[in-house]
């Protein structure tokens, strides 16, 4: 019999296809995730990257709470029309400390892994305050109570420490310093040496346009105002990381 007719027999035989294709995925399986349990980390490091800043942390959970994912990706994919229009495609280690990712499934928005620094705070207000005064076409909601919303700083540490329980590298100091960092970080009045030194290339000053009060606004636009800023791209070789 040859081998032809042996697979012929297989494919006419449907406990036997099935007990084959349980086998052949079974080891195709174990082939792929076997060695992710010896590797020390399935993630290349990449120069520049770091924990969120408890104000960014602040402000990334209030884009998780209002559901900013539903309409806006955080994923640049390889592709040339994206790359063109967003910015160089997104590396896996600018999400490694994301619990959850933020990658999303739907763009009803723009994408915005790269959306940090190209436009002024004044405007990533208005747009949340009246999204079509800035951007005509616009179907996103108003956020405008986010501007007259205290943010709630008194577990912001304790925020700090549960990413670490998940392997966000925080240190002590970060977290003995934690609320400090946050109100340091919007308050252009007070001195930010601290917090540049634990949270390199943070945006620091008056996020929300009004100094005197720590708001919801401060902490999303000091989140968004970094998305895509870490990562230094001019010195980023695609083939062999940095030059």
């Amino acid at each position: 019999m040859s081998i032809l007719d042996k697979h012929a027999l297989l494919e006419r035989n449907a406990t036997l296809l099935l007990v084959g294709s349980l086998v052949a995925v079974s080891i195709g399986g174990i082939v792929e995730i076997a060695p992710l349990f010896y590797l020390e980390n399935t993630i290349e490091k990449v120069e520049g990257m770091r924990p969120y800043s408890p104000l960014e942390l602040a402000g990334r959970d209030i884009y998780i709470r209002e559901g900013c994912y539903v309409c806006h990706s955080q994923m640049v994919r390889p592709f040339r029309d994206e790359v063109e229009r967003y910015g160089h495609y997104s590396l896996a280690a600018e999400s490694m400390y994301d619990h959850p990712f933020q990658w999303g499934s739907k763009r009803t928005g723009p994408d915005l892994a790269r959306v940090g620094d190209r436009y002024s705070n004044e405007w990533h207000v208005q747009h949340m305050i009246e999204p079509r005064s800035v951007v005509p076409e616009s179907v996103m909601p108003s956020y405008a109570f986010l501007k007259e919303t205290p943010l709630e700083v008194r577990n912001v540490a304790t925020s700090l420490k549960a990413n670490r329980a998940v392997g966000v590298p925080y240190t002590n100091e970060m977290i003995e310093n934690a609320a400090a960092d946050l109100r340091a970080q919007a308050d252009p009045n007070v001195d930010t040496s601290g917090v540049e030194a634990r949270y390199p290339k943070a945006k620091v000053g008056d996020f929300d346009g009004d100094p005197q009060k720590l708001t919801e606004m401060d902490a999303l636009v000091a989140y968004l105002q970094m998305l895509g800023t870490l990562v230094d791209f001019s010195t980023y070789d695609d083939a062999t990381g940095y030059r």
